[in-house]
């Protein structure tokens, strides 16, 4: 497998060379990237007594699937469409929708999701994405700057006191899993795909 392929990240295996065609397909792409994480933002798992969604692991699957630009792309395209008033958060339409939604509690979050694609892409652009504790520590450090930049802004809601409490203390060791899961696939994926002779030179 050539340097130029082994640095690529998993996506760019099914885009067109060049011209058009290649700009489409990055745009149909990015799009259904949106729907996933609008899918994902809508199942909810139970965890005690915290029902946490599935989007921060689909933000990290995006993002070493895509990217950096691709990754970075969809996600503000994802907040766009929220802006926009389409019910695309976890709480939509319910707690609201646009941008008095995402001025609220959820705001930093959403923020951490755009440094998380720009922290995993960038390390899936240097093949990051083929090694599980490579990939491992890239989406930890994501998930953490999501968790902090959420912190920063609930805590200008709610006081910091209750912003650990409530916004980071009950989705760190969720989120360290959901990061471990995510590791796990995309390395998979890749082995796979050498097996089957996709991707070399």
């Amino acid at each position: 497998m050539s340097q130029a392929i082994a640095s690529r990240p998993l996506v760019f295996l099914t885009l067109p060379d060049s011209g058009m065609s290649r700009v489409l397909a990055q745009g149909l792409i990015a799009v259904a990237g949106t729907l996933v994480l609008t899918l994902s933002a809508k199942t909810k798992v139970m965890l005690g007594p915290v029902d946490m969604s599935l989007q921060t692991m689909a933000v990290l699957l995006i993002s070493a699937c895509f990217g950096t630009r691709l990754a970075l792309a969809t996600m503000l395209l994802y907040l766009a469409e929220g802006a926009m008033g389409l019910p695309v958060f976890q709480s939509t339409p319910e707690n609201g929708i646009g941008l008095a939604y995402m001025m609220g509690p959820t705001g930093g979050y959403l923020l951490g999701f755009v440094a998380a694609a720009g922290i995993v892409g960038y390390a899936a652009d240097r093949g990051w994405d083929r090694n599980v504790l490579k990939l491992f520590g890239a989406m930890a450090v994501a998930s953490a700057v999501t968790l902090f930049l959420g912190f920063a802004w609930l805590a200008g809601l709610i006081g910091a006191a209750n912003a650990w409490n409530f916004g980071v203390l009950p989705f760190i060791l969720p989120d360290l899993v959901k990061a471990a899961l995510a590791a796990c696939l995309l390395p998979a994926g890749w082995s796979v795909l050498g097996m089957l002779g996709v991707g070399r030179s």
